[in-house]
Formats: C-alpha cells, sequence, structure tokens
C-alpha cells in the first residue's frame, strides 16, 4: 500500500505531516509513504526513514492562489506532484492539507472521474453525540447541483461508510428545512424521489439542527448549503468553548472547578474534534484522494492517512464505479 502526501500544504507542515507518516508506519507496516517537498525541511523532523521516501521540489501552491491557474503554471508543486504520483501508478492515494480548489483541479486534471459520475464532492466526516459522525456530501467543491448529483453523493455515501466506517445499512438522509416529504427547494423536491427509488436506506429529510444528534449517518446536499452547515458547526464548537474558557478561568472558584472538571471538558472537546476522522474526501474520482484540514496537526494526519488506506484497501473507489454503473443500467432500461 502506498500513500503520496503533500508534505507542504497546510499550517503544521512538514513538522505535522512527517510525524504523521512516522506514526503511521509503525501502526501499518504495509504502508509505505511517499513526502513530497523540500527535502532539506523535511528531514529536520524526519527520525525513522524505513518505508518513507523523500520526493524533492521546492514549490507549492499557496492558499492564495488561483487552483485552475496554479496547477497548470505550477507543474512541479508539492501537490501537484502528490496527486500524479497516483496517476502515474506510483501511489494508491493522495493527501493534501492545502489548497482546496487547487487539489480538486488536479485530482480532476491528472485522476479524472469515474464514469457517470457527473461531480465529485468535498465530503467530510462530521462530529456526533454518539462519537460515531456522519458524512456530509457537498461541502463546497460544486457550490450547484441537480437532483442527478445528490443521487450520485448518496450512492458515494453510503458505499464509504459501509466499507471504511462499517456502518450496515447506513441512513442516508435528505438535508431540508423540513423533516416532511415535499418540503424545500426544487432542488430537494426534484431530488427526494429519486432517493427514495434508490437501492439505499434513505430515511427522508433531514434538518440542519438535528444533525449533530446523529440522525442520519449520510447527508446529502448541494455545496452551498454544505459549506454553510459545515462552517456553522465549526464557528459554534470554537465560540461555544472559547466562553467556556473564558467564564471558566473569570475568577478563583471557578478557576478551581475548571481543575476538577478539566478531565471531563477535554473529552468533550476530543469528542467534537474533527481529528480522529480523518479528512473530506473528493469521492467520484478514479482514485482516492484526501483533502486534510488545513490546521490538521499530526493526530488529524494520521487519521487522515488511515483513512486513505482503508479507502484502498477496500476498494472504496471500485465499487463506487459499480453501483453507478446500475444506476446508469437502469436509468437506460426505463428509456
Amino acid at each position: 500500500m502506498k500513500i503520496a502526501i503533500d508534505a507542504m500544504g497546510g499550517d503544521n507542515a512538514p513538522k505535522a505531516h512527517v510525524h504523521a507518516a512516522q506514526k503511521a508506519i509503525q501502526a501499518f507496516p504495509d504502508l509505505e509513504i511517499t513526502l513530497i517537498g523540500n527535502e532539506q525541511e523535511i528531514r529536520k523532523h524526519l527520525q525513522e526513514e524505513k518505508q518513507i521516501t523523500i520526493l524533492h521540489t521546492t514549490e507549492k501552491i499557496e492558499d492564495t492562489d488561483q487552483p485552475t491557474k496554479a496547477v497548470r503554471r505550477k507543474k512541479d508543486a508539492s501537490m501537484v506532484l502528490a496527486v500524479k504520483e497516483v496517476k502515474e501508478g506510483r501511489a494508491d492515494a493522495t493527501i493534501s492539507a492545502g489548497n482546496t480548489g487547487a487539489l480538486m483541479t488536479a485530482g480532476l486534471l491528472y485522476i479524472g472521474r469515474i464514469n457517470g459520475i457527473d461531480r465529485p464532492a468535498l465530503s467530510p466526516m462530521l462530529p456526533t453525540l454518539n462519537g460515531k459522525g456522519f458524512l456530509l456530501l457537498d461541502v463546497g467543491a460544486n457550490m450547484d447541483a441537480k437532483p442527478e448529483h445528490l443521487l450520485q453523493y448518496a450512492i458515494i455515501g453510503n458505499t464509504y461508510m459501509e466499507m471504511v466506517r462499517n456502518v450496515r445499512k447506513p441512513r442516508v438522509g435528505l438535508l431540508n428545512v423540513g423533516t416532511e416529504a415535499g418540503k424545500g427547494n426544487e432542488l430537494t423536491k426534484a431530488a427526494y424521489p429519486l432517493l427514495e427509488q434508490a437501492n439505499i436506506n434513505f430515511v427522508g429529510n433531514v434538518e440542519a439542527r438535528d444533525l449533530l444528534s446523529g440522525v442520519a449517518d449520510v447527508v446529502v446536499c448541494d455545496g452551498f448549503a454544505g459549506n454553510l452547515v459545515l462552517k456553522t458547526i465549526e464557528g459554534t464548537a470554537g465560540t461555544l468553548f472559547s466562553l467556556l474558557k473564558k467564564e471558566l478561568t473569570s475568577s478563583f472558584v471557578n478557576k478551581l472547578a475548571a481543575g476538577v472538571l478539566k478531565s471531563s471538558f477535554k473529552g468533550v472537546k476530543d469528542q467534537m474534534s474533527y481529528s480522529e476522522y480523518g479528512g473530506a474526501g473528493l469521492y467520484g474520482l478514479k482514485a482516492p484522494v484526501i483533502k486534510a484540514h488545513g490546521s490538521s496537526d499530526e493526530t488529524a494526519l494520521f487519521h487522515a492517512i488511515r483513512q486513505a488506506r482503508e479507502m484502498a484497501e477496500q476498494q472504496v473507489v471500485t465499487i463506487i464505479k459499480n453501483e453507478i454503473a446500475k444506476i446508469d443500467t437502469v436509468k437506460e432500461e426505463k428509456e
């Protein structure tokens, strides 16, 4: 199993990437990792080179770069070279914590879409109160969507949750403003019957307020709505913990109480953290491509590596391809 990592993407590059890679090869003896980036910077943090190789480049894509132009002009950028490793068969999957738009562009340009997938989806696992999490598709790869796209997202999400997260018959929900059938805009109204007729465990419409309660294992929506949900959850969690910290350090008595409850608060923070879930998959491409959060630390990147390895090992892309082909066959029969 071979994974290529853009070691220069993200806020904590390359230190966190190197440490995560070293942790991963200890956890998974069958794994080989290629770290792509400035060799001199990478070696500052590299203690064990067994099963780890370095592909040197000093060029990188910045967060401020225009995605399409950057991918076409910076052909030796660490992100582009990481994607090319997959395209040319030297890696089974790739990971980057860099520019999201550029990673999507590079994935589409060099790896390509699965036949039958109109638009790949950017899909993170988000936390729930029961600790199991849910997969949200799409959170911004495509701001607009058609009903057929949401059906494809549902098939993709269902396959991922079954094969990688080991969830039997995942509950698939359609993000909407109400739970009743017939609610929503033209997109959700048209998508509802498609999902209802699909070979998935469709549980109907779900509301944003119920997502963290674990109302569904897979939630589908257009990228505009998904990105709003994602940013709202991230912002609310950050604000809540800031308020708690401010209140618990506001007086001597509160500080004493905070000291007693420190482990409990850490448990809550860990449960609501994205770190344990890995990264957001760019699902619908012909190979596993994982977009790690820009602020990913060693733990988050380790789980992104685990996620990429499991996707490749379970042949998730092949299964998605087969499931999408079934939809196209049914469509042709009806016509």
